[in-house]
């Protein structure tokens, strides 16, 4: 999750969350999908706990489907956590970097869990579903995580944290063909949905969240749906996109879309050694909310600093030869080491090898010249450019 716009989400769906045991001690947890993947023949892999599907056939063809057609992608390894009591809205004021209790029911909210020295946690959706109830939704790798600090910090609120993960399915469908597809399966009011925000409907006959976000670059939508619906939801949006050239797709097309959308990554652009400001994001940071919250000491001076001269800033890296850079690679100029790569793949829709990357403020203007990444002892030329590499027609 990357974005720091506030969504529009849904008042509480109509259905009892209950918790349902799709892990097992022998092996990954599965999504309600998994045999429709096998099915399907995609590669899996186990991403976060999850065994999830990595691709069903070429990497490229998909991404290029998401950005000409339309994809369709299993997200239920995302984390969902509620929050809910009286002081709900105050517990995330007090958990996280943002201000949640000013939200209106049926609003959500892009912002950060940070631990107390500033370092990022996590990145978030918070979208409040009542006056008394939040659904936090945290990434796959990082959901225990997040679990285990929200509750941590909830003692002295009247307000309770509840590990909702088994309770939802999230199917996305993406791409320039996703209204119409869409459209066709759902009584949602589509045409008036804005990107970024949501609002509750029936697709394909059950009840979903519909919400207009996504992590490809693309417009496109996230269901929320009870897990024993995912099935059904899946064939009824496959048998819709049939006509729209709509492709099932895996997490590897998923990451090169995000790249070439600028997208930063948990565990690549984002950790615990940087802070919202280290990320360029320090405006998910609220510092004028009432009360204390954790790490706020040391946001403050993260937030000195970058009003300075920040040490280094996250640039796009485009290749001018044909080699990959991947993450961990160092960033050279005038034989000394100026950053490192944080994501690197090939650009499908760019033809080129892109990476992003942390450099020194001194390297980081687009177009500075002199430039490479050292890829195994060779210093191959990369162009400075400004994020993102790809940004669609609106």
């Amino acid at each position: 999750m990357t974005e720091g716009e506030d969504v529009s989400a849904h008042p509480c769906l109509s259905w009892s969350l209950t918790m349902t045991d799709t892990a097992s001690s022998a092996g990954p947890r599965l999504t309600a999908l998994d045999a429709v993947h096998r099915a399907l023949g995609a590669t899996m892999t186990d991403f976060a706990g999850w065994d999830m599907p990595l691709r069903y056939g070429s990497e490229r063809d998909e991404h290029n489907a998401v950005r000409t057609r339309a994809g369709l992608f299993d997200l239920s390894h995302m984390g969902e956590i509620t929050v809910f009591g009286p002081q709900a809205g105050e517990l995330l004021d007090h958990a996280l970097v943002g201000r949640l209790s000013v939200l209106g029911p049926g609003r959500a909210r892009y912002t950060m869990i940070c631990r107390e020295d500033g370092g990022i946690l996590d990145d978030l959706i918070v979208y409040r579903l009542a006056d008394q109830e939040f659904m936090v939704v945290a990434n796959a790798s990082n959901a225990q995580v997040v679990l285990d600090a929200l509750t941590e910090r909830a003692p002295g609120f009247d307000a309770e944290v509840r590990d909702d993960r088994d309770a939802y399915a999230l199917i996305a469908v993406q791409g320039p063909a996703s209204p119409a597809i869409l459209a066709s399966v759902t009584d949602a009011d589509l045409a008036g949905l804005k990107y970024y925000a949501g609002l509750p409907g029936t697709v394909a006959g059950v009840p979903a969240l519909v919400a207009r976000t996504g992590y490809t670059g693309e417009d496109g939508f996230e269901l929320f749906v009870r897990p024993e619906h995912a099935v059904a939801l899946w064939e009824a949006l496959t048998a819709a996109g049939k006509d729209h050239g709509l492709v099932p797709c895996g997490l590897s097309c998923r990451d090169t879309l995000r790249l070439e959308a600028g997208m930063p990554l948990y565990g690549h652009e984002l950790s615990t050694d940087l802070t919202p400001f280290d990320a360029g994001l320090g405006r998910v940071v609220k510092f004028d909310k009432p009360g204390d919250f954790v790490g706020r000491k040391a946001l403050e001076q993260a937030a000195e600093r970058a009003g300075q001269a920040p040490p280094r800033v996250l640039v796009g890296l485009v290749a001018e030869g044909r080699r990959v850079p991947r993450a961990g690679f160092d960033v050279v100029a005038g034989g000394a080491v100026v950053g490192q790569v944080t994501s690197g793949a090939p650009s499908p829709t760019l033809g080129k090898p892109i990476a992003m990357a942390y450099v020194d403020a001194a390297h980081a203007a687009p177009g500075t010249a002199g430039v490479a990444v050292d890829i195994r002892g060779t210093h191959e030329p990369y162009q400075v450019v400004a994020l993102p590499f790809y940004k669609r027609e609106r």
